[in-house]
């Protein structure tokens, strides 16, 4: 007998909610058959089979949150002479070999975990239209659905569960608060100069290098076990983006070497995986400093929050109108306000304040 346990999904997570099991005991399976879906905080992850044999015990039941290492389930596995040789055979033929999403009787086209998903949910998929690729249902479709359901879903004490993404929010900002010491500095750009075709997000993603090169000590992270500081020489920028689902923060990688039109189609194509729920982890992991442009809604200054390992976070308010002196008299401009949130545990003020004069005066420049 062999026990396997919940392997790490690769997005830095401890823990995941088993949304559906693919199988039942006593029934044969062969590797790479799907085994369990389970709910991160970010997407529906379908786990295959390590082994083919024969499941003896299944440890979680959907809705149960399984710690990354703890049992899943145990396999009886053949002898070593005839794995391999057909001894499932007749059962996993019929099995579904990957997630793509397939036709089913019923003439819906979703992959096994959205399928799974949408029991979790109490969807019917035959009453949604999907938004995939050939009018595939994706999770996104499922979740959109359940919204108003869940919303009318209470708990014994009148409110409801938190799932997925905004239970992972909960928990993360929660330690983070617990953690860091945040101090929050800000200030106005003037972008009166700017040509009309100005990209503001780029424009800020170029500005944050900019003063990061100047003032290296915003672009770390910080073990607060080991007391160490790591300074990059790369910058990895995570993308605060605001969903019905959560709060997602994607990560920009290596600014430094992509020009600006490729970093555009490149957050384009996170928003659009970000929206169906199958953004990969690597474009989760690995921000080394992180901007929220939450003025594209509403607001002026902010303190955002710091999450560890990172040291600094800046958010971008509303972009206004403004009188301002110059030489020739009050003019109107155009005004960015900005926030500058730092880990006071290992940045200073001055090199916070050092940061934020180099991220104006680069924004206040027609072009960079």
């Amino acid at each position: 007998m062999k026990t396997f346990n919940l392997p790490d999904l690769g997005e830095g997570l401890q823990e995941a909610e088993l949304v559906a099991w693919e199988v039942k005991e006593g029934q044969d399976v062969e590797t790479g058959q799907p085994l369990v879906s389970v709910e991160t905080d970010k997407a529906v992850v379908e786990i295959p089979s390590p082994e083919t044999g024969r499941i003896a015990k299944l440890f979680a039941a959907p809705g149960d949150i399984v710690k990354v290492g703890a049992a899943l389930v145990s396999f009886d596995l053949p002898d070593v002479a005839t794995r391999g040789q057909g001894v499932v055979g007749s059962v996993s033929a019929e099995a579904p070999k990957a997630a793509a999403p397939v036709s089913a009787p019923d003439g819906v086209k979703a992959s096994p975990a959205v399928r799974a998903l949408a029991r979790r949910l109490g969807v019917e998929l035959a009453s949604l239209t999907g938004s995939g690729p050939n009018g595939a249902i994706n999770s996104a479709d499922v979740e959109a659905a359940a919204r108003p359901q869940a919303a009318a879903t209470p708990v014994a004490d009148g409110g409801t569960p938190l799932r997925g993404v905004r239970r992972a929010m909960a928990k993360r900002m929660a330690q983070t608060h617990s953690e860091v010491v945040p101090v929050t500095v800000v200030e106005d750009a003037d972008i009166h100069a700017w040509d009309k075709d100005q990209d503001p997000t780029i424009r800020l993603a170029r500005a944050i290098q900019a003063a990061a090169k100047a003032e290296p000590a915003l672009n770390a992270w910080y073990n607060s076990a080991a007391e160490t500081v790591t300074r990059h020489n790369h910058i990895h920028l995570g993308m605060a983006v605001d969903t019905d689902d959560g709060l997602f923060v994607p990560v920009l990688h290596s600014l430094g070497t992509r020009d600006d039109k490729d970093l555009r189609r490149g957050l384009e194509a996170m928003k659009a995986a970000i929206r169906k729920r199958s953004i990969p982890p690597e474009d989760l992991r690995g921000a080394t400093i992180t901007l929220s442009n939450f003025g594209m809604i509403a607001g002026r200054f902010a303190s955002p929050v710091v999450v560890a390992p990172q040291v600094a976070i800046v958010s971008a308010g509303r972009i206004r109108d403004a009188v301002v002196p110059t030489p020739g008299g009050p003019q109107i401009h155009r005004i960015m306000p900005l926030s500058l949130t730092f880990d006071h545990r290992v940045v200073t003020g001055g090199e916070a304040a050092r940061f934020l004069k180099v991220l104006v005066e680069s924004l206040s420049r027609s072009r960079l």
